[in-house]
């Protein structure tokens, strides 16, 4: 990969390890104050809100960075495609502002958490975060969020205290989303110019953006219908257990994830200068390398669950350690899916074949959602997300099946699920010996990684030794950096 992949690849996995990190401090502490109803409560209200965040911004953040990385060279014409953007997702975020007033006002369940959640949608029309990925300026991005995660961290543990303060927890997450939109909006000067914007450059983009609306809802279709589903067909509590599983496998995806949303506008940029042979290279180096950490996290989940899920989350959460181990597989059908669809299909503008796998994913889920929560609550949500997950990934890998090197990656996972079993193995010995506490985690964690490490060392995998260098590089460089701020 060139420097500037690992550099933003570096900037986002790093991002991605505090976003996973912090949750480990908060939910803890959110778990044991609101307690399953409340998080219920809060997932159950917020799950509603991004339908409506989903109809208002259309598809805009994935066409945006896209439509971006292709013009990024032309400055007038990136400020005329990031003007023309921006007026039709204000427009169209703020039909779907008013049609949630119009809905719910007189709905009186959860009515003031529901009105509070609202002011996410309003936030949403002034996310511009698509338009410093397709630039490909990470490093704004990550200590953007770095600052909104910390300082929401802080708000939580001073005025979250007690079971009624589900208002307040949401007042919180509703402010950081409003200040993560618009802090945003201070570097726009230095990017953009001011430029004329006719009615005919927010009709170039309508239609293209629709194509793309399709995947986009129906993908998060099967994100939220399982909350939405659960709190119609089950209760809020078990929305509470599904959404604490449903967190920290998420929080660990989001580290694997940081490639695909690297790769994204370097592979549209690629695909507009015609080097078709590069995008093919890079997606099979990813899908190898998303592949050397999503298989060990699934087993090592699986491994640490039964003493993780009682420390971590108190009492009355029994229920979620199955549903963490039922779950953990998706951690590999979405990586793998994100490669194939986001990292390729769209870039090379192949969107009605990631539309087919998306919407056939989501249709799995909806039915599977319909027949098996009422008898089964949340475990009938992770069997639906399950199947979901691996209709996309299977329907993607069949459309790409002649540019997948195949070979390459089956010699990959035969490496990588023997370290990989081995280590469960050695996890599951410390855990049975070991007792329902962070520090037996710890230790879990550790060991695993270090024999997952060293046994693919001794197989002498390409992969693993590519990380390592890596690695390397980045603590060398963090080093450095650490000197030369001591001697200045």
């Amino acid at each position: 990969m060139s420097k500037s992949i690992l550099k933003n690849l570096s900037y986002n996995v790093l991002l991605q390890i505090v976003l996973m990190v912090l949750p480990l401090v908060s939910i803890p502490y959110v778990s044991r104050v609101l307690g399953a109803e409340g998080i219920g409560t809060y997932s159950f209200t917020l799950s509603i809100t991004q339908y409506f965040i989903i109809l208002g911004t259309l598809g805009i953040a994935l066409y945006g960075n896209r439509q971006i990385a292709y013009v990024r060279d032309d400055v007038h014409e990136m400020s005329r495609t990031f003007w023309s953007i921006f007026f039709l997702r204000l427009v169209s975020t703020s039909i779907a502002l008013v049609s949630y007033y119009i809905i719910f006002w007189f709905d009186t369940s959860y009515r003031d958490i529901r009105l509070l959640q609202s002011i996410h949608i309003i936030a949403a029309i002034f996310d511009i975060t698509w338009l410093f990925i397709g630039i490909e300026d990470f490093k704004r991005i990550v200590t953007r969020n770095l600052l909104i995660k910390i300082l929401g961290l802080i708000a939580v543990f001073v005025f979250v205290n007690d079971v009624n303060d589900v208002f307040i927890y949401t007042l919180i997450n509703v402010g950081m989303s409003v200040f993560s939109s618009l802090i945003m909006w201070l570097y726009v000067p230095k990017i953009i110019v001011k430029v004329s914007i006719k009615r005919s450059d927010l009709k170039q983009h309508f239609s293209p953006v629709l194509r793309l609306f399709i995947p986009q809802i129906a993908s998060q279709v099967y994100v939220l219908l399982d909350k939405t589903m659960l709190g119609y067909l089950a209760d809020v509590e078990q929305v509470g257990f599904y959404t604490q599983a449903e967190r920290i496998i998420k929080s660990v995806l989001e580290v694997i994830s940081a490639l695909g949303v690297v790769m994204l506008p370097r592979m549209s940029n690629i695909f507009a200068s015609g080097n078709f042979g590069k995008m093919k290279e890079y997606l099979n180096t990813s899908l190898v390398g998303v592949s050397y950490v999503a298989l060990p996290m699934v087993l090592g989940i699986m491994g640490v669950t039964i003493e993780f899920v009682p420390w971590f989350f108190g009492n009355g959460f029994d229920e979620v350690k199955l549903l963490m181990i039922m779950l953990s597989p998706i951690l590999l059908f979405i990586t793998l899916s994100s490669v194939l669809g986001v990292q390729y299909l769209l870039p090379s503008n192949r969107v009605n074949e990631f539309t087919i796998s998306i919407v056939s994913g989501a249709f799995v889920n909806l039915m599977l959602n319909w027949l098996l929560i009422p008898g089964l609550g949340a475990i009938g949500a992770v069997i639906g997300t399950l199947s979901a997950e691996f209709t996309v990934f299977s329907i993607q890998l069949f459309f790409l099946r002649e540019t997948i090197d195949f070979r390459k990656l089956l010699r990959g996972w035969v490496r990588f699920l023997i370290a990989g079993i081995l280590m469960l193995f050695a996890v599951r010995v410390i855990g049975a010996f070991g007792s329902e506490s962070s520090f037996t985690t710890i230790i879990q964690v550790s060991i695993g990684v270090v024999i997952y490490i060293v046994l693919l060392s001794l197989m002498k995998d390409e992969t693993n030794q590519q990380a390592l260098l890596i690695i390397w590089k980045m603590v060398y460089s963090l080093k450095n950096r650490i000197g030369f701020l001591k001697t200045h």
